[in-house]
């Protein structure tokens, strides 16, 4: 059960590579809090899922549509006096600044796991249209979050429950769900 706060509006942006659990975790947390979840994915134009459907990785001028939708959609948010928790990949730094450009409220929750462990999760997840083909190039492109950037880092090691424990730990967010 959620409670209530009258804390700040944030929202919050679970970032990391496909598989590592991002929208596990953000349900998760938007079901404990109270806050609005948005599956990034939704933010796609259907000819950037086709592209990846196809196993072609994204380039940046296939990502700048998709993470502009994700930051105004964040604003109408932020805006409408709402919290809430997004998943991104924003794997590299320009697109975590994209995303935060003029949202002081954008924090990042980036989930990090080793490759080949998260390779054997996308190898048993069903209906997602991302090929694990892409994974490397994820890795590839992933820039770990600077120290001065809003936000932490959750080795996803672990079942949900562990998971989800050190996200609320990270965050700080345990006086939003009444947990600890």
């Amino acid at each position: 059960m959620a409670l209530t706060s009258s804390a700040p509006v944030q929202q919050i942006v679970m970032m990391g590579v496909a598989g590592v659990g991002k929208t596990t975790i953000a349900e998760r947390v938007s079901a404990l809090t109270g806050w609005v979840f948005a599956e990034g994915d939704r933010f796609h134009p259907a000819a950037n899922i086709a592209k990846m459907s196809s196993g072609q990785a994204l380039t940046d001028e296939d990502r700048w549509p998709w993470l502009r939708s994700i930051g105004d959609y964040m604003s109408a948010e932020i805006a409408a006096g709402r919290s809430g928790i997004v998943t991104c990949s924003a794997l590299r730094r320009v697109y975590r600044d994209l995303l935060r450009e003029d949202r002081p409220q954008v924090r990042f929750c980036h989930l990090a796991g080793e490759e080949p462990m998260v390779a054997e999760r996308i190898a048993q997840r069903t209906g997602h249209f991302l090929p694990p083909s892409l994974l490397r190039s994820q890795y590839e492109t992933l820039e770990p979050l600077e120290d001065e950037e809003p936000g932490v880092t959750v080795c996803v090691d672990g079942d949900p429950d562990a998971v989800l424990a050190h996200v609320l730990d990270a965050l700080d967010l345990h006086q939003m769900t009444g947990t600890r």
